[in-house]
Formats: structure tokens, sequence, C-alpha cells
């Protein structure tokens, strides 16, 4: 997909917050500091729309960016990370669970891994927790560039047998640095905006 047009439209913390123009959004989950601002900058080839941090934990609001003014990408707080109170994380994990359980326009969530390490106990209780709800749930294996080549279907086995990835489930390794990964991350994307 050619991306001519994205925009932050809002910052959203409650339902009555989110854009009312009914577009399609593909929401972006997964664990602080594991790459999901650098996967949304590398598919739209913008270095800063969505605002990449060294430190975790940086993004408390559901973030709704508008592609091509055709659909959203909506980032959701990172989690399983210790700096933020537990009261704080509580309350990202209501507005998470609200959006997710209410969200009519949701096609699907990318859940974000780091593929170099094995999925944490928060990966796998958000991919249940997406797949109870009836999500369609795409694993996206980032920082693909740091494993040596040799290794690198060892570590998707990996990442595919601790979810226990049924046979529809799509898992695409990607590295924000080569952009491997984009072109079957688009097409998939775009599929399900289709549906």
């Amino acid at each position: 997909m050619k991306v001519t047009n994205a925009e932050i439209v809002i910052s959203a913390v409650s339902q009555k917050q989110y854009p009312g123009d009914m577009l399609p959004e593909i929401a972006l989950a997964g664990r602080s500091n594991v790459g999901k601002s650098s996967f949304i900058n590398k598919l739209i080839n913008r270095k800063n729309l969505a605002r990449t941090s060294s430190k975790p934990g940086k993004t408390q609001t559901l973030n709704f960016y508008k592609i091509n003014d055709g659909f959203y990408f909506v980032d959701v707080p990172g989690y399983g990370y210790a700096k933020v109170s537990k009261k704080e994380r509580e309350k990202w994990g209501v507005m998470m669970e609200e959006y997710f359980q209410t969200r009519e326009t949701l096609k699907a969530v990318l859940l974000i891994t780091d593929l170099r390490h094995e999925p944490t106990k928060d990966d796998l209780q958000m991919y249940e927790f997406l797949k109870y709800h009836d999500l369609q749930v795409i694993i996206i294996g980032t920082k693909l560039d740091k494993i040596p080549k040799n290794k690198r279907a060892q570590h998707i086995k990996r990442t595919k047998q601790t979810f226990q990835a049924g046979p529809d489930d799509i898992v695409i390794p990607f590295s924000s640095e080569t952009g491997e990964g984009k072109e079957e991350s688009w097409s998939v994307i775009t599929a399900f905006l289709k549906n």
C-alpha cells in the first residue's frame, strides 16, 4: 500500500473520544519497548509519526492514526512495564478492555512481539484475551535483523509454539531496520480491511 497521508487524529482515554467516522481500524498491541512505533513508522515510510522512545511505557492513551483517509492504526498502551504504578496499569487495562470489547470497526489486532525472545506471560495473556473476544490476531515478530539468518526459522517456530498458534494464525517476521516483512504485513492488513 502506498501511504500518501498519515496523521494522528486523537489520543483517546475513553469511548466518547473515539473518532466517529466509523472507518475500519487495525489495533497494535504489545509489550512496552517492543517496537510498535517503529513498526508503524516503517509501514507508512515516516520517520516519526508514531513517537518512538527509549523509555518504555510512553504510550498511555489509545492513539488513533488516520491513514490515507481510509482507515486507522490504533496504538494501545504497552503492557508488562514495571515502572508504571499498579493503579496506572489498571487504568490502562480498563481502557484497553473497553476498546477491544466494544469497538465495532476493529478489524484485526497486530500483536507485536520481539522475535529474539520467547513470548512472555503478558504476551500470552494478551493473545488469549484477544482470542477469547473473537478478535482476529496477527502476530508480528519484530527485530528480525538482530537474529542471525541461520537461527531465524528456529525463532519463528518457537514463537508459534509458545502461542500454540493454530494453522489459521498468521505470524510475520519483521524488521523496521531492513523493511523485511513490510510487504507481507501490508497484504495481510489490506485483506482484513476489506472484510
